[in-house]
């Protein structure tokens, strides 16, 4: 969960603002790079990796209400998230790559222009979902082995 977090922070404070500072050109260019090399094991490890053990660590809990509420908490925040990324980013990404070779492209602005501005937007959601996903898995944890209060 911390790398998926970690990954999209990234994205919100520094590559996104940094490639808003290109052309329109080299931003479509670098954007489509950068969606065609992230598609590789050690992401999909990663994305998928956080949903599948966030729904086992619930499982094994299930003889542990309370810590296990907070894991479920985590495991519905990071599905938003997850889905925001099928649902929303991806197909984006998909729209930047059938646009075609910017190098040859007739209008690189208003391919970027469709792209740019909800892919941040929902890119700083899915951030902040994942971070707060994160922050419910380290509640869980410090709850987890610790003695229930008795009275």
């Amino acid at each position: 969960m911390g790398l998926i977090a970690g990954l999209f922070y990234a994205f919100a404070c520094s590559i996104m603002p940094g490639l808003a500072r290109s052309d329109d050109r080299v931003f479509v260019e670098v954007m489509q790079n950068i969606n065609d090399v992230i598609q590789n094991p050690v992401f999909f490890l990663s994305f998928l990796g956080a949903l599948l053990l966030t729904g086992i660590s619930a499982w094994q809990l299930r003889g542990s209400p309370r810590v296990r509420a907070w894991v479920f908490a985590a495991l519905a925040v990071y599905g938003l998230a997850f889905l925001l990324t099928v649902v929303v980013n991806i197909p984006l990404n998909d729209d930047l790559a059938d646009a075609g070779n910017p190098a040859t492209m007739a209008d690189p602005a208003s391919v970027r222009e469709e792209f740019e501005d909800p892919w941040v937007a929902w890119n700083v959601v899915r951030a902040a979902l994942c971070t707060l996903a994160l922050g419910l898995l380290a509640r869980a944890l410090t709850l987890y082995g610790r003695p229930a209060r008795q009275g």
